[in-house]
């Protein structure tokens, strides 16, 4: 990565036959090492809602929230597309609050572009924040803002009629101007019909091999939240493990007196050795 991407760089991948990678972050640390990983995109996603805030779902963040970790995020990669996800009810209601919503993220996170859920309905909400001058990335499929309020987290596409209409959610989301689309948990084969059939770049989670680029959780594939573990999901460490054994090495050299032990000491000079009592 030789310097920052940008939006155009991301959709001409698609046409390169290039795969995008994206992860999410939430905090400086992990933004600057996927910097260092030269990761191409970066989702400051809501699902801080629930592996940093600790809530059930990805409802209860607020904009104000999101925009504490984009800060961060931004803060620490200066390299990767940095894309701010809208929380529930920042841009449903009307273009005005979305419009409003996403310019904050712009202005005050410091991000590239902003994404949100949803495909037809959507359509003029996208183009009302795309004529303010701000980047969109759609997002169909599994929806999880709203998903867990009607029938939980569920594959999509498993009928071609169903199919039909998530390719003419994407098809309205390309038309309204979104550089790139998130599938989630799609079936492989109608993300496929959708990457054909668009000429914008898809980014898969859950929604098999045949997108133009893959985003996953960060703390999924890093074993970091263990509440519920997607079968999409790849684990590349446990880290989990390994910080919890750090944290117990730790509890057991202090509790035994081990730590600091004479390395982690500061000791005063010869010549001072002796402390002066100041009388009052």
């Amino acid at each position: 990565m030789k310097g920052k991407i940008n939006i155009s760089e991301i959709r001409s991948m698609k046409q390169l036959g290039k795969r995008i990678t994206c992860i999410t972050s939430y905090d400086y640390v992990t933004a600057s090492l996927a910097e260092k990983a030269n990761i191409d995109l970066i989702l400051v996603g809501d699902s801080a809602s629930m592996v940093v805030l600790g809530y059930e779902t990805t409802i209860p963040i607020t904009v104000e929230e999101m925009i504490i970790f984009t800060k961060a995020v931004t803060r620490g990669n200066k390299k990767s597309l940095i894309v701010g996800d809208m929380p529930f009810m920042s841009y449903q209601a009307s273009d005005e609050d979305a419009v409003r919503n996403a310019g904050r993220f712009v202005k005050e996170g410091g991000v590239d572009a902003v994404k949100i859920e949803g495909g037809m309905r959507m359509k003029n909400r996208v183009e009302a924040m795309i004529r303010a001058g701000i980047p969109v990335m759609g997002h169909i499929g599994l929806t999880p803002q709203t998903s867990t309020l009607w029938s939980g987290y569920r594959v999509q596409g498993k009928t071609i009629d169903d199919g039909e209409v998530l390719l003419r959610d994407a098809k309205a989301l390309e038309e309204a101007g979104v550089f790139a689309i998130v599938l989630e948990m799609i079936t492989s084969e109608v993300a496929k019909m959708i990457t054909d059939n668009v000429d914008i770049p898809t980014i898969g989670i859950g929604s098999g091999p045949l997108c133009d680029g893959q985003i996953v959780v960060l703390h999924d594939i890093l074993g970091l939240y263990d509440k519920f573990s997607p079968k999409f999901i790849k684990k590349y460490a446990n880290m989990s493990e390994i910080i919890l054994k750090a944290l117990e090495s730790y509890r057991d050299d202090v509790t035994n007196g081990n730590f600091p032990g004479e390395e982690h000491t500061f000791h005063m000079t010869e010549h001072d050795s002796k402390p002066k009592i100041v009388k009052k």
